[in-house]
């Protein structure tokens, strides 16, 4: 098991669950649907952030929908029917990640309805052993019943299991199978399979749907409402997902906006072979081996983009001159650097930006160390805006370079195993310290921004960090492919204060971030929220005020020591 603390997909808020404490998920509740009031409120002049992002859920852009009530909650956190349609978009979002990935795909075609049961178990199982918080199997059904309803809403699942089903009976059987699991009794994994059974079996003889599709919606329900952070993940995400914690992908080494039928280039990779194609920033793709985007929608052309090491792909790309451009791209193995800038910023003044927290970062920012040391640097400054974690492993490591001693940082679970607390030991370097953190910093970064607060080893300068304050383990799934990512713990700074929901607190606020990227679908993957590890023909719009903040305290620290 890895201990990570990634965000895909940007799928951050802490949800709290409607009435009492049950998911709602009455005839209409996940349905995209919004009516006619609806509509006419969006096209109101007078836009609110409520009807925006319905206008977004009409159009069946759950990305952006998620992005957009996310940042509306930050705003105002007291508005209950942001946080409810946030909790909708995320299942929707869901279904259609999986049913835009070929190895899911595969994986509910080839399984059984005996097999799909043992991953079920399986997952059941992990959670009673690993997860957080104590299990609600009430809750559980509740949750697989909704993604199961918002599947049988989704063109992607549709087409795929009951393409000649006629649309009364799956509209019927859709308003009506969540009367058959309110009220039961379910306290135990064993009472909570035999619902799911009864759904599949009902399933199967209203509609014809296949059981293991109903199970597997059950597996990603049971997981995908739990938090933001825990969710299913296919055979393809959980590859990538190993290999982003070595470091290496194999892909074309693009960062791409998927959406509807869009399928924007945002960055490539530095050498990767997106890039030596002559691949850059804001070209959109057409067409892949032949398939029209326009045709199979963006998320599936962003799966098609996925390959063995050494295929090659066709491309049609759209560029940034409304120019058209064909290329085959060979899919290889790229290396992700965490460190993607190190250099002198000022006289005397280093700077590392690290994008994200992997198994080499700590060695990277020790060789990036030794280096502007060597071209005479007496401050330093640590950028970790739009950081969005990594390994908890590797925050411990980097942290205990510039702490002498005492807590790095705490973890609790629910079981005796999670609880763990990592100490400094002696510190390589002794040097005045500038931690740069935004509202995208998050958890391995909040845990290395949140230790040099709490031993006043560093200035921190920028926004409040994100505030997730959970650890999340990737499991495999030994009896089918794919795994799990579940919270398992709980961290706490060196002073015991908990990270979730409030995040670190910066010793000077400054109120301007830098231009802010895109979210992604990712097809090598990496965390979503940064682009200054690749190369980019854009240019920031804005001056770097808080760059330029933490140069004058690192000057300052030169001048003056810490």
């Amino acid at each position: 098991m890895q201990y990570l603390f990634l965000r895909l997909a940007r799928l951050a808020f802490a949800l709290c669950l409607v009435a009492s404490g049950s998911l709602r998920i009455a005839h209409g509740q996940f349905a995209p649907n919004l009516g006619p009031q609806t509509l006419g409120a969006v096209n109101d002049p007078l836009r609110t952030p409520l009807t925006e992002g319905k206008r977004l859920e009409q159009e069946r852009r759950w990305q952006e929908a998620i992005l957009h009530y996310e940042k509306s909650l930050k705003k105002d956190a007291r508005q209950r029917e942001y946080s409810e349609r946030l909790q909708i978009c995320r299942v929707h979002f869901d279904v259609t990640r999986r049913y835009s990935d070929r190895s899911f795909m595969q994986t509910v075609d080839s399984s059984s309805a005996t097999q799909a049961f043992q991953v079920l178990s399986e997952v059941l199982a992990k959670l009673d052993v690993y997860y957080v918080e104590p299990i609600d199997y009430y809750k559980l059904a509740l949750h697989g019943t909704a993604f199961l309803e918002v599947a049988l809403t989704e063109q992607d699942f549709l087409g795929k299991h009951l393409q000649n089903a006629d649309a009364a009976n799956v509209e019927n059987f859709r308003q009506s199978i969540h009367k058959v699991v309110f009220g039961r009794k379910i306290q135990s994994a064993e009472e909570l399979k035999g619902t799911v059974a009864m759904v599949a079996n009902i399933a199967s003889q209203q509609l014809g749907l296949m059981s293991s599709a109903v199970i597997y919606e059950y597996i990603a329900g049971s997981v995908g409402l739990l938090d933001p952070y825990s969710a299913l993940l296919t055979p393809g995400e959980y590859r990538e997902v190993m290999s982003q914690i070595e470091g290496n992908l194999i892909g074309l080494g693009v960062e791409l906006w998927a959406e509807g039928s869009e399928l924007r280039i945002v960055d490539v990779f530095r050498g990767g072979p997106a890039q030596l194609a002559g691949m850059t920033a804001n070209q959109y793709i057409l067409q892949v081996d032949g398939s029209s985007v326009l045709e199979i929608g963006a998320k599936k052309a962003a799966d098609l983009l996925r390959g063995p090491e050494g295929s090659k792909v066709r491309l049609v790309l759209r560029t940034i001159e409304d120019k058209t451009l064909e290329l085959e791209v060979q899919r290889k193995r790229v290396d992700v650097p965490s460190v993607s800038v190190s250099e002198m910023a000022g006289p005397g003044v280093g700077y590392i930006r690290i994008t994200n927290f992997q198994k080499t970062t700590a060695s990277e920012v020790s060789q990036s160390m030794w280096t502007l040391s060597q071209a005479g640097m007496r401050s330093v400054i640590i950028d970790l805006r739009r950081n969005p974690g990594g390994l908890l492993d590797s925050a411990v490591e980097l942290a205990d370079q510039f702490l002498k001693r005492g807590s790095i940082v705490s973890t609790k679970g629910r079981n005796g195993q999670e609880n763990h607390n990592f100490t400094a030991t002696e510190p390589a370097w002794d040097i005045p310290l500038v931690v740069l953190i935004d509202g995208d910093s998050a958890s391995a970064s909040e845990i290395f921004a949140g230790a040099i607060l709490d031993h006043n080893r560093g200035t921190i300068v920028g926004l409040t960090s994100y505030g997730k304050g959970s650890v999340q383990g990737v499991f495999h799934n030994e009896n089918g492919n794919g795994g799990l990512r579940l919270t398992v713990s709980k961290f706490f700074s060196p002073k015991g204060t908990p990270i979730s929901a409030r995040g670190v607190q910066p010793h000077i606020v400054v109120d301007e971030e830098p231009v802010a990227s895109f979210g992604t679908d990712v097809v090598a993957f990496k965390p979503e929220s940064d682009s200054k590890r690749f190369v980019s023909t854009t240019k920031a719009e804005k001056p770097d005020l808080a760059k330029r903040k933490a140069i004058e305290v690192a000057l300052e620290k030169v001048s003056f020591g810490r």
